[in-house]
C-alpha cells in the first residue's frame, strides 16, 4: 500500500512538503501522481511522475510552486509545495499504477489505479 504524511496547516506564501511512502512493492517501477479534492470538487491532478526517466507533469494551477520527486531508496514520492494559495487547501491523495501514462495519470483520475493512499489534509489559511 502507500500511506501519505506531511499535511497540515500553513499560512498563504508558505511551504509543505508531502510524503508518499509505499510498502510491499518498488515504488520506482510505478508513475506516481498526487490527486486533491477540495469540498465540493472533484478530484484534480496536480502532480505526476514517471517511472524510470522520471518526467513529470503538473496542472497548470501548480506549475512553478509545485515540485514532484523521487527518493527510490526510500521508496518515497515526495511533493514540495511553496508558494501556497487558500485555494490549495484539499484533500491530498497520492496513487500509483503500473500501466498509464503520466499524462493520463494526472488529466483523468482513476480509481483503478493499482494503489490509491487514505489522503493527508492541506490547510491554507491566514
Amino acid at each position: 500500500h502507500v500511506a501519505e504524511s506531511g499535511g497540515g496547516k500553513a499560512q498563504p506564501g508558505g511551504s509543505l512538503r508531502l510524503s508518499c511512502a509505499a510498502s510491499g512493492f518498488t515504488l520506482e517501477k510505478y508513475a506516481v501522481g498526487w490527486f486533491r479534492q477540495a469540498p465540493g470538487n472533484e478530484y484534480e491532478g496536480v502532480a505526476c511522475i514517471s517511472s524510470g526517466d522520471e518526467r513529470t507533469y503538473y496542472a497548470d494551477s501548480v506549475k512553478g510552486r509545485f515540485t514532484i520527486s523521487r527518493d527510490n531508496a526510500k521508496n518515497t514520492v515526495y511533493l514540495q509545495m511553496d508558494s501556497l494559495r487558500p485555494e490549495d487547501t484539499a484533500v491530498y491523495k497520492c496513487s500509483a499504477d503500473s500501466r498509464t501514462t503520466i499524462q493520463a495519470m494526472c488529466t483523468a483520475p482513476s480509481w483503478l489505479n493499482d494503489y490509491w493512499g487514505q489522503g493527508t489534509q492541506v490547510t491554507v489559511s491566514s
